[in-house]
């Protein structure tokens, strides 16, 4: 099955908690910190693999989730790091976000885009020990792994696509000058997906694609090859296959207006790509419309009989060279469009309490126990270390203020927070 747009849900593995330890001895019951902090949950990320051909497997299997860090034991006992989960997708894939932003352009082998951050790891009260601070009594909770959705969309990587009606034998064509097999009968809508083929043309090799026939309205969404047209953006030249089997309703001259007309309504830059037009099932012609076709300069060709075929595949390498190369990424710079990291932090009004969100807020009260009174006190200079104290004043917070940071209400007092110290900054 050829599978070539999915919809994912992918989740970052957890961070590992860090703990509060100390060492314990005979005479010294609360001796130096040595809590180990937690280890980060992988991250999800995107490979371009040229081995894997569709994206069925996603099809199958939507949900998608990185391993989680384990948590820090005393003795300096670090928790172990998740793995990162690789996930194999085919050359050709754009990766969109929820918003249906482009994120990604995977079309070299290899590359690579993280989709799904895994949390960070807490730190254990060792970690916190400074000159000032020499028994921290607290330790950070371990992230959550970041969880998204991505719509994944596979556009092949062809030198050349053949387009052209239902029927009008491109498939033919493709099984005979490579090695492709696809579905052959004499009936609309034989190619239900596209079909990949390599043909040897003198001492190159060219990929060729056989795009689902187009009818009149396909960028719309008439008949099937509407599904198909993105995989002829990427192709740099392109073979317009006209069908005298319907002379006498859509002749050669209509069809061609129609094709290149739903590929200018697909993607107006697909009329600037070299195309080389012919005229399929030359076996059928008598040699009267063979000379009315004739006169129209249009390459007769015969996949049966092979006819003109070696004529095509030349005019072809021909064509894929005048093309001077498809920008076949979206972006010239580095090819893959990572999201900004979601640093820093939001402040709004909701209901008489003021919310702030994001990962340094979240990172600054991420403590394991808050009742602790060196935990408060630690917390409160990291809300005046990451500006998080002078941003709500800004925006109008006054003492006795209710705040509300992830699942966390404090009363906002702005004296008592203390000065900025660059020991407590997220």
């Amino acid at each position: 099955m050829f599978v070539d747009q999915v919809r994912l849900t992918l989740r970052g593995g957890n961070g590992g908690a860090g703990v509060s330890s100390f060492l314990r001895r005979k005479g010294l019951p609360k001796g130096k910190p040595n809590g180990g902090s937690g280890g980060s949950g992988g991250d999800v990320v995107l490979v371009a693999d040229s081995s894997v051909p569709t994206l069925l497997r996603y099809e199958r299997h939507p949900v998608w989730r990185a391993d989680s860090g384990t948590h820090g034991e005393g003795e300096l006992r670090h928790g172990k790091s998740g793995d990162d989960l690789y996930l194999p997708v085919p050359l050709g894939t754009t990766v969109y976000d929820e918003e249906g932003t482009l994120i990604a352009d995977l079309v070299e082998p290899g590359q690579e885009c993280v989709v799904a951050r895994g949390g960070k790891g807490g730190k254990g009260n060792a970690a916190f020990v400074t000159p000032n601070r020499k028994a921290p009594t607290f330790a950070e909770q371990g992230e959550y792994g970041e969880e998204t959705s991505v719509t994944l969309e596979m556009k092949l990587l062809a030198d050349a696509a053949i387009v052209g009606y239902p029927n009008a034998g491109k498939s033919t064509l493709i099984s005979r000058v490579s090695a492709a097999k696809p579905k052959i009968a004499d009936y609309p809508f034989t190619t239900l997906e596209p079909n990949l083929g390599v043909s040897t043309v003198g001492d190159r090799e060219i990929v060729l694609a056989d795009i689902p026939g187009l009818i009149e309205g396909a960028a719309d969404g008439k008949g099937l090859g509407h599904e198909f047209l993105r995989h002829t953006e990427r192709a740099m030249a392109l073979i317009v296959l006209l069908d005298p089997g319907s002379l006498q309703t859509d002749s050669p001259d209509r069809q061609l207006e129609v094709l290149l007309g739903e590929l200018e309504k697909h993607d107006p830059s697909l009329l600037a790509r070299p195309r080389v037009v012919a005229i399929s099932k030359a076996e059928m012609l008598s040699e009267e419309d063979r000379s009315a076709l004739a006169e129209r300069d249009r390459l007769m060709i015969s996949a049966m009989t092979g006819e003109g075929l070696d004529d095509l595949m030349y005019r072809v390498v021909e064509a894929i060279d005048a093309s001077g190369g498809v920008d076949r990424a979206v972006e010239r710079e580095g090819f893959v469009l990572h999201r900004p990291i979601r640093e820093g932090f939001t402040i709004r009004r909701d209901d008489g309490v003021w919310v702030v969100e994001g990962i340094t807020a979240i990172r600054a009260v991420n403590l394991s126990d808050l009742t602790d009174p060196d935990a408060a006190e630690f917390v409160s200079r990291r809300l005046v270390a990451t500006g998080i104290v002078d941003a709500l004043t800004e925006a109008g917070a006054e003492p006795g203020d209710d705040v509300r940071i992830g699942s966390i209400v404090f009363t906002f007092d702005p004296e008592s927070a203390g000065e900025v110290d660059e020991d407590y900054i997220v």
